[in-house]
């Protein structure tokens, strides 16, 4: 045991600098990054308009919130949901669309004009009613929504979206 220590030690002497670990800058110098995130508040209000763009139409499904990295941050099922996966849905299609930061729409166009690899992505949903939420050319979260079909996915995204832009 005693040999090994001895052999690193000597062998960490007889490296070139060039092999050494550089050393960390000083904490002034270091620049940290700033972002816009996506908030609960924000999530709530987005949320209460898709959900009322849904009662409009007499539509029962499910919204969901997250974050940039996925991250779910709100989920809201209304009673009567037309499907008990839209549960596990509605939050993959926005997950899906803030760590693609494209619409999941774009993901299921890409299979269906031949991108049949895209099916290998897992852990994603590649169905259209996910939509990311940017602010200031950068995407800071995303909506998904699954009811019945997915023109009513993309519709009450899109009024879920909305909410935020006012």
């Amino acid at each position: 045991m005693n040999n090994r220590i001895a052999l690193c030690l000597t062998a960490a002497l007889l490296l070139p600098a060039h092999f050494m670990p550089a050393e960390s800058p000083e904490p002034s110098n270091a620049r940290l990054l700033q972002k816009k995130v996506l908030g609960l508040e924000a999530a709530q209000k987005m949320v209460a308009a898709a959900i009322a763009e849904a009662d409009k139409n007499h539509w029962r499904g499910v919204v969901a919130i997250c974050d940039d990295g996925g991250w779910l941050i709100l989920l809201e099922r209304m009673d009567n949901a037309a499907m008990t996966a839209s549960v596990e849905l509605a939050a993959g299609k926005a997950r899906s669309a803030a760590l693609f930061k494209k619409p999941s729409e774009d993901l299921e166009e890409a299979i269906n004009h031949g991108r049949y690899a895209a099916i290998t992505a897992r852990g994603f949903i590649e169905m259209q009613g996910g939509l990311p939420v940017v602010v200031d050319g950068q995407v800071v979260g995303a909506i998904g929504a699954s009811f019945a079909t997915p023109e009513q996915d993309v519709e009450v995204a899109k009024a879920g979206l909305e909410a935020v832009k006012q």
